[in-house]
């Protein structure tokens, strides 16, 4: 879905209910990511996903957009340029994940290192 798109997708759906996007870099989309989109699926509304590309990214942004889309939480999923910004989308609450993505990464760095060290 593109940028535009994802902007008339929230305007409608505002109109019905509560709206919530949540950015990040799902890279590479965990079970941590998995359930807390779920988490925020269950307070009800529209869950869109922003996905965010990192400086340095495992996976292209169109693959991460797929896996994403792929969960059903969630209603609807667009790519997100660094430079664009989320503010072009009143009437949704915007929650950002890219902290948590930062520290999931590391975590699965460290859980990789540790297992490949302990061979």
């Amino acid at each position: 879905m593109s940028r535009r798109e994802a902007e008339e997708r929230v305007a409608n759906c505002a109109e019905r209910g509560p709206v919530r996007i949540v950015a990040g870099c799902f890279d590479p989309l965990t079970a941590a990511h998995a359930r807390r989109i779920g988490e925020l699926a269950a307070a009800g509304g529209t869950l869109g996903v922003a996905v965010l590309t990192p400086p340095e990214s495992i996976l292209p942004a169109r693959a991460r957009a797929e896996l994403v889309a792929a969960l059903a939480a969630v209603d609807f999923v667009f790519e997100v340029e660094p430079a664009d910004g989320l503010d072009r989308f009143p009437g949704a609450e915007i929650i950002r994940e890219e902290e948590n993505d930062a520290r999931l990464m590391r975590e699965l760095v460290r859980h990789v290192h540790e297992r490949q060290s302990a061979r």
